[in-house]
């Protein structure tokens, strides 16, 4: 056997070390990761059994009836100017009312068909009629562009054109919400109060009834009190959900309970200032001031709804709490009395 020696040549039969290879260019750029899949659209609900998942009241239920109580709004100036039962002013605010459930129809027709995708990822919004698929995107912005037309012209031809210009002001705010200003913190919440306040502003102009400061006070605070607690109500309820609201991720909750608290006393400041001030003119029993009672238990009760992370939408709180419509009578009552002077 040989044994070779250190530094003499290597054997015949050993196999040669590899050489490596020789660059002379620029180091290879690293391959790009390939793409992740885009996300898995999410699954449309199931379809309502019976009757309720008809293509028919998937029509009604697209166009929201329910929230057609908010529109009540508009008899709030012809109430506190007390001359709600006269024929002059009724008619108009009769027209102003429906007028007004066909233009926020038409709003929710768009805001449904703009945000489908967020909708089938909410644990509720999902059974939405568009969102489910019941009613098609084109169909329903078809039929908000007839609503708005019709809800625009009767305006002019049966009331007057004031009334055209606060439908047309509060169609081009409400799709400009629709559109990009719902994902603008704080603005987001003015622009959804201003609907409550036009609405208020409607029965006054379609009447033609001059409108009081503290009315208008009362309303725009009054709506961002319930704005803002309808955002918090969210934000505690839904959680992890609160994502397919992206400006629920702007705000806290001690934010939104501050809005609501800040809105809460200016309303109840303004309405008081605004019923000792009718109080003055008044002879015999001070009904405007003894409304202020039931007016404060009100907001209080409500509030109460709020801070639980219970008060959806308003109508449906209002319409839900007996003890809520109990005090809203009384309020009713005794502010009407007041407006009468009985």
């Amino acid at each position: 056997m040989t044994i070779s020696q250190p530094g003499s040549p290597r054997s015949a039969s050993s196999p040669p070390a590899p050489v490596p290879p020789l660059t002379t260019g620029p180091p290879t750029a690293p391959q790009p990761l390939p793409a992740a899949p885009p996300p898995a659209a999410p699954p449309l609900a199931p379809r309502l059994a019976g009757w309720r998942g008809t293509f028919a009241w998937g029509l009604v239920r697209a166009v929201r009836p329910r929230q057609w109580a908010k529109n009540v709004l508009v008899l709030a100036a012809p109430l506190a100017a007390g001359k709600v039962l006269d024929p002059d002013v009724l008619g108009p605010t009769v027209v102003a009312f429906l007028l007004f459930c066909l233009a926020a129809s038409g709003v929710y027709l768009v805001n449904d068909s703009i945000d489908v995708e967020e909708d089938r990822r909410h644990p509720r919004k999902r059974f939405r009629p568009i969102a489910a698929g019941v009613v098609s995107r084109g169909l329903a912005v078809s039929m908000a562009v007839a609503f708005f037309a019709v809800a625009l012209v009767v305006a002019v031809l049966a009331t007057r054109p004031a009334l055209a210009w606060v439908l047309g002001s509060y169609v081009v705010i409400q799709l400009g919400y629709c559109l990009f200003l719902k994902n603008q913190p704080v603005i987001d919440l003015a622009v959804v109060a201003s609907g409550f306040l036009l609405r208020g502003i409607a029965g006054g102009v379609a009447a033609g009834l001059a409108l009081s400061q503290w009315f208008l006070l009362v309303a725009a605070f009054g709506s961002m009190f319930m704005v803002a607690g309808k955002r918090y109500s969210e934000l505690v309820l839904i959680g992890d959900a609160a994502a397919t609201r992206k400006t629920l991720q702007e705000y806290s909750a001690s934010y939104l309970r501050f809005v609501w608290s800040l809105s809460a006393a200016v309303t109840v400041t303004a309405y008081s200032l605004w019923a000792f001030e009718m109080g003055e003119e008044q002879d015999g029993v001070p009904w405007s001031l003894i409304s202020i009672a039931p007016f404060f238990l009100a907001i209080l009760l409500y509030a109460r709804d709020v801070d639980k992370g219970e008060a959806g939408a308003p109508e449906e709180i209002v319409l839900g709490d007996r003890v809520l419509l109990g005090l809203g009578l009384l309020w009713a009552v005794a502010m009407g009395l007041g407006v009468l002077g009985v």
